[in-house]
């Protein structure tokens, strides 16, 4: 039987080497924003890194297995579509994917009790989706990059 999403990325040997691209790739798209909503993105990450400091490499840590999990259908589809680029795959699905890895996110927010980390996080959480549909095609890389 073939090894699940789960158990590649999150294999001892594997997971940190994601969660540090991970952090990477999350500083990169930070970077790359532009425009009011990209202000506010960068406005909301700086405030979290100044206010908890480690706070996003904890979070890209401790998130790392639910998104794993909400990535893992659209890989086995993946897979079977014989398709090459997981992330092309991803940005074909880019409303309904961003979506489901939001739905980490907003979990957590909502389990928060640090009110600068919730108020950061819903001053951005409306136009969030827009964000992670540009990042798919780099998460789908990410995820192949150790997968395959």
């Amino acid at each position: 039987m073939a090894a699940t999403l789960r158990q590649i990325m999150l294999a001892p040997e594997t997971q940190p080497k994601v969660i540090a691209d991970g952090q990477m790739l999350i500083e990169q798209e930070v970077s790359g924003l532009s425009g009011v909503s990209g202000a506010a993105v960068k406005l909301a990450y700086k405030t979290v890194n100044a206010f908890a400091p480690g706070h996003v490499h904890h979070m890209v840590e401790s998130l790392l297995p639910s998104m794993v999990d909400e990535l893992e259908p659209y890989w086995a589809d993946f897979n079977a579509s014989g398709s090459t680029e997981f992330g092309d795959y991803l940005a074909k699905y880019g409303p309904e994917v961003s979506a489901a890895l939001l739905s980490v996110t907003d979990a957590r927010a909502a389990a928060s009790s640090r009110p600068t980390i919730i108020k950061a996080y819903r001053a951005v959480r409306d136009r969030a989706g827009k964000h992670v549909e540009a990042a798919l095609p780099r998460v789908g890389a990410l995820v192949q990059k150790y997968a395959t």
